[in-house]
């Protein structure tokens, strides 16, 4: 309760977007909604120390995604984006029964977005080892009534951090994984979703290397659309932000690891300079 007169002046001048990831990646979903919703704040959580979370528990996922939304539901946000695809497998209820704002994820996006792009109902998802494992898209999938197949990726992630991105040695790797998604009953697959958001860093690479015939969602930009239209639902009222419409968006930067590392590498995510890092000390 002791929140509510903050919520209630930040309502008053523009509405504040929280972003969680475990790391770095969720910066794509950022860079995605700074480019359809320039008129909101950003709060951007990422928890550095405790990553990767692919190799946790799901509820300890649960407890590190619940004590980062609520951090950013202290900085004023009043809409958290779960910008992290282990997180969202594993614990989206959790975390959206635990917060005290409208929540969403990157699952449903991406699979909402592979429905509209397929023609044939045929869908390849590559991600993580931990989202593969949790099957979250492909259960989301089969629910629009399409077939699915996931492929995880291991070795992209480092090299997209190596920023190796358009690397001959990345391209090998991205080659032999999207030869065995599209084998065996699957090489017509015509939609394939990047179930990480480290990979759109890798989609210009990915086009070249993925059949020409196939479509690429990316969540990230899928989830900037999903947030847009819960925006427009939910903070209707833009009356206070007026005057404000013609600045640029706030920017605040958290961690809970090196705030050097998190400038240093999170630049190459969002593509833009990132100035001020905050330390936050998570209590175990």
């Amino acid at each position: 309760m002791e929140e509510e007169p903050r919520l209630s002046r930040q309502l008053s001048r523009r509405p504040t977007i929280g972003v969680f990831d475990s790391g770095f990646g969720g910066l794509t979903v950022l860079k995605a909604l700074l480019e359809v919703i320039p008129t909101a704040d950003y709060a951007y959580f990422g928890d550095t120390a405790r990553l990767p979370y692919g190799s946790k528990s799901v509820e300890t996922v649960a407890r590190y995604a619940v004590e980062a939304s609520h951090y950013l539901e202290s900085q004023g946000a009043q809409l958290l984006v779960i910008a992290c695809n282990t997180a969202t497998a594993l614990a989206l209820d959790r975390i959206s029964s635990a917060a005290h704002v409208p929540v969403v994820g990157v699952v449903e996006p991406g699979a909402e977005a592979a429905a509209s792009a397929t023609k044939n109902r045929k869908i390849i998802v590559i991600g993580t080892e931990a989202t593969v494992s949790s099957h979250a898209y492909r259960k989301a999938l089969e629910n629009k009534g399409l077939h699915a197949r996931e492929k995880a990726c291991p070795l992209l992630v480092p090299l997209v951090e190596e920023g190796w991105v358009d690397h001959s040695v990345t391209e090998q790797v991205a080659r032999i994984y999207l030869t065995e998604a599209f084998a065996d009953g699957f090489h017509d697959a015509d939609t394939m979703v990047l179930g990480c958001t480290h990979y759109p860093l890798l989609k210009p690479l990915l086009r070249r290397v993925a059949p020409a015939h196939v479509s690429i969602v990316d969540s990230a930009e899928s989830t900037a659309r999903a947030v847009l239209a819960h925006f427009k639902e939910l903070l209707p009222s833009l009356d206070g932000a007026q005057q404000e419409r013609r600045a640029a968006p706030r920017l605040k930067f958290f961690a809970t690891d090196s705030t050097e590392k998190f400038r240093r590498l999170g630049q190459r995510f969002l593509r833009h300079p990132i100035e001020n890092v905050e330390h936050v000390d998570l209590k175990e």
